[in-house]
């Protein structure tokens, strides 16, 4: 994969970099909140429900590699998500160590509550939506390089 990004000259420029995603990623999810709020759910419970809703019903494992979370975080989302009446989870019949899980009706029906809020997120970004899928491409490759980056030695 090739990069589209220029090397900064100065080190401490590259912790410009960090600080930008960070506080990004802060101010993405405080604009859901309140839409969210609304709906009774957490960012991760709505990403959780959100994938459902696209994907229909799901393995915890086929979740997890979508959501890109461990089944460590993902199963006591998930089991919150059963208590508040959202998803079903059942054991899978042919093999145990599977949980499949599910939209119950009242889950189903809470994705017409939930269809505007991308449409208002994207909006308060102030991209259009080409800026937006360019800027969701970039830091997908961003994720790719430093996931596959060899760690560096640390130096004293």
């Amino acid at each position: 994969m090739r990069s589209t990004m220029a090397e900064p000259s100065d080190p401490a420029s590259r912790e410009w970099l960090c600080r930008a995603l960070y506080t990004a990623s802060r101010a993405m999810t405080a604009r859901y909140r309140p839409a969210l709020a609304a709906l009774g759910l957490t960012y991760p419970q709505y990403l959780t429900m959100a994938t459902l809703w696209e994907h229909g019903p799901s393995t915890v494992g086929q979740l997890g590699r979508r959501l890109e979370l461990e089944s460590s975080t993902l199963s006591p989302l998930v089991k919150r998500l059963e208590a508040m009446g959202l998803v079903t989870r059942n054991r899978d019949a042919h093999d145990e160590r599977s949980v499949n899980v599910g939209l119950t009706p009242r889950g189903q029906a809470m994705r017409e509550n939930a269809v505007s809020i991308p449409g208002e997120i994207g909006a308060a970004t102030g991209l259009s939506a080409k800026e937006q899928a360019r800027l969701v491409a970039q830091l997908r490759e961003l994720t790719a390089h430093l996931e596959f980056a060899t760690p560096s030695i640390a130096h004293d």
